[in-house]
């Protein structure tokens, strides 16, 4: 297809939007298509706030953000000078498609690229489970402004065609990209601080935040209670932090498995942390497509998965791991005994999710087919959905 951004052969040139470089699956996948978008396109960024740890890794492949930020509410007259700024800013760099990956982001810039005569794409990456009714329809009438929509999981685009009135034709699904050669080397490294010691029990391993209560750490605190009544030692690594962790510890407590469960705090060594499990699970009632499962799933794991969003995506029940009805820790329970207890079955079935990961989810397979669709909305009046 060549590296140029334009079928003229000129360089594209785009923004990427985001609203800041916490930790978070958003917040990798802009960072890598950062590091992976062929030199035919200029890109910029554009942030909310200049602010995360991941924030030194975008410095290191040459981009510093530019900053447009909100003071308070979106109501705030701000808001408005922050679009106006925002527009000033991609004409004067000449910028012809904004990339906007995140709600708050996508308030300032559809607006700013339509004053500023500049295509934009909505990344809608989550199934809008945190949002009221008002602000989830602010984000379905923005969406509808853009020229394109692209989500990660086919569930989003279901969600956005059936809910939000999305003309199909606008919408495209690129799954996330893991880059291995990075992920394996991680692993190899091993770990930046020692683990608690389980004296060579089974772990099963958790990676989320607990800033909302959709990731459903507590249902995976009942199903270790469960596991362990049934005789098995098995301990629990839950990676991730948040409000809601004082809550989770509690509970550990009141279910008298406070020795088993450890709650890790952010870790930067998942992939060396995912290597020392038997098996990894991710029991949330809504879901986009989780890096978590995709890291967990190159590591060769059986990934125990609820049966939302784009869970299903990436794990065939059976196949590459269990899928297991949401909010139903009993279930959740015996679908982790039934990996324990075959570990012939549970290596075939983590070899097999290391195997779609490398032919369906590699980096350079996202990162491609972004920038086809750059090239596609800067050069068509009406884009086709891929």
């Amino acid at each position: 297809m060549g590296q140029s951004g334009t079928a003229e052969g000129r360089p594209l040139h785009i923004v990427q939007f985001t609203r800041s470089f916490h930790f978070g699956g958003t917040e990798v996948q802009v960072l890598e298509l950062l590091r992976g978008l062929p030199d035919g396109f200029r890109v910029r960024v554009g942030v909310l706030e200049a602010t995360g740890p991941l924030l030194e890794s975008v410095w290191e492949v040459g981009h510093v953000p530019e900053s447009f930020p909100l003071k308070g509410t979106l109501a705030h007259t701000n808001s408005a000078l922050q679009v106006l700024r925002l527009a000033r800013w991609l004409r004067r760099h000449r910028c012809e498609l904004v990339h906007v990956h995140d709600f708050y982001s996508t308030v300032l810039a559809v607006p700013a690229a339509k004053l500023a005569g500049c295509r934009v794409l909505v990344g809608r990456l989550d199934l809008s489970h945190w949002q009221g009714p008002a602000r989830r329809a602010v984000h379905a009438e923005l969406t509808r402004r853009a020229d394109h929509v692209v989500c990660n999981a086919d569930a989003i685009r279901q969600m956005l065609l059936a809910e939000e009135d999305i003309a199909p034709a606008r919408v495209s699904v690129i799954p996330n990209g893991l880059d291995l050669a990075r992920f394996d080397a991680r692993m190899r490294d091993g770990l930046v601080a020692p683990l608690p010691d389980t004296a060579g029990a089974p772990v099963v391993v958790h990676v989320a935040n607990m800033n909302h209560p959709v990731k459903r750490q507590g249902d995976l605190l009942d199903a270790l209670r469960t596991v362990r009544a049934r005789g098995v030692n098995l301990h629990a690594f839950l990676v991730g932090d948040g409000p809601l962790r004082p809550a989770f510890e509690q509970r550990a407590r009141e279910l008298g498995i406070r020795d088993a469960a450890h709650f890790l705090g952010h870790r930067p060594d998942v992939p060396a942390i995912y290597a020392r499990a038997s098996l990894g699970v991710l029991c949330s009632s809504a879901e986009g497509l989780s890096n978590a499962v995709m890291e967990g799933m190159a590591a060769r794991l059986p990934m125990v998965v609820t049966r939302v969003g784009g869970n299903t995506d990436l794990v065939a029940d059976g196949e590459r791991g269990r899928v297991v009805e949401p909010q139903q820790p009993r279930v959740l329970a015996r679908a982790m005994l039934e990996v324990l207890s075959n570990p012939r079955v549970a290596q075939r079935m983590g070899r097999a999710a290391r195997r779609f990961v490398e032919t369906e989810l590699s980096l350079e397979r996202m990162v491609e087919r972004h920038a086809s669709l750059y090239r596609r909305i800067a050069t068509r009046s009406a884009p086709t959905a891929s």
